[in-house]
């Protein structure tokens, strides 16, 4: 269930997760705040980190309230759901996925680093490269709409260069005075 959105956050054991077992569980609740999403300090996470505590519970519940998730429920499906959406570009899903997808090509475009743009191509076999279906349409979606963004540059472009050369490339020629131009 969990599969595609583990695999995309490189977690290790995506493979052999169940959501039933609640270490494990609790373990990925730790790693997603340890190495993605990494709200709290270091020294805070401590309550968090002890998942064998009977307390444990209770500071996941502050965490969540912490990171304003909007799950009312304390399913552990909901919640994980909630959290693996909000560590892939802390984009969490909307009902309506234009709306979704609207806020990752935003978050996408602030995100970009000058060394992403510098070597695009190792960027763009890494998403490609991966087996998983849905990801992969996801990552087409994204470079279509880069294309429509450039194109639309483009047309920008165009639209000052002909302006431009409609004033210095027609010149008149005053034939009193025997030159060509003003």
């Amino acid at each position: 269930m969990f599969k595609r959105k583990l695999t995309a956050l490189d977690y290790h054991s995506q493979d052999t997760f169940d959501i039933s077992d609640e270490n494990q569980f609790r373990n990925l609740v730790i790693w997603l705040e340890d190495q993605k999403i990494r709200h709290y300090k270091i020294e805070d996470r401590q309550p968090l980190r002890d998942i064998k505590s009977a307390d444990w519970p209770k500071a996941f519940k502050r965490y969540r309230n912490d990171l304003a998730c909007p799950v009312q429920g304390d399913k552990d499906s909901e919640n994980l759901e909630w959290l693996l959406s909000f560590a892939l570009l802390n984009v969490t899903a909307h009902p309506d996925h234009l709306i979704t997808l609207k806020a990752v090509s935003k978050v996408v475009q602030r995100r970009l680093s000058a060394e992403a743009l510098e070597n695009p191509d190792s960027v763009i076999v890494k998403v490609f490269s991966n087996s998983d279906y849905v990801l992969n349409q996801a990552a087409k979606i994204l470079r279509l709409l880069y294309i429509h963004d450039l194109r639309d540059l483009q047309t920008k472009i165009n639209e000052c260069i002909v302006a431009v050369q409609s004033v210095t490339a027609n010149p008149k020629t005053d034939t009193k005075l025997g030159k060509v131009g003003y």
